[in-house]
């Protein structure tokens, strides 16, 4: 594979085709450049309690009413990691963490983006938290515990930087 100089002549040239065109599939040769030297995410104590290996792939957890959300990127560059399993759990009005329907997993979208909705999680002792884990394999498995500040609020976030496995 050779590699060539870009200067600037043909980044102008190349980027006044593009527009002149209207193509859009190459809007990510003018993004930004990634993040350098993310390191990773470590596990959260707890994170892993009331972890069911496998939990399947749902659209939505219960009746829903409360988002989960959060990206996942790689260690070093920070590349968006599409495709990614993230398993989602956590005592809520319709069920125990340690129970079945309380576990669903997602996929992560091409911005390396995830959400999924649930029951409103409440907290069972402590503060309202929720769990989330990464464990697919590709990188090495994280397991988090965010903790939400009240819990009348109806989202939380979760951010994962994978570490190759």
């Amino acid at each position: 594979m050779s590699t060539e100089h870009i200067n600037r002549r043909r980044f102008l040239s190349a980027a006044g085709a593009m527009v002149a065109t209207g193509a859009t599939q190459f809007s990510s040769f003018l993004s930004p450049a990634y993040a350098q030297n993310l390191v990773p995410t470590p596990s959260m104590r707890g994170g892993s309690n009331n972890y069911r290996p496998g939990a399947p792939i749902v659209e939505r957890i219960g009746g829903g009413g409360f988002w989960m959300s959060g990206s996942v990127r790689r260690t070093g560059d920070g590349l968006a990691l599409a495709g990614q399993r993230i398993q989602i759990w956590a005592h809520t009005t319709e069920g125990y963490e340690n129970e079945p329907q309380s576990h669903g997993a997602t996929l992560t979208d091409e911005n390396g983006m995830f959400r999924l909705e649930m029951p409103q999680i409440v907290p069972a002792f402590g503060q309202p938290h929720g769990h989330l884990a990464y464990d697919s394999g590709e990188y090495k498995t994280v397991f988090l515990r965010p903790v939400m500040p009240s819990s009348k609020d109806t989202s939380l976030e979760a951010h994962f930087v994978l570490e190759q496995a």
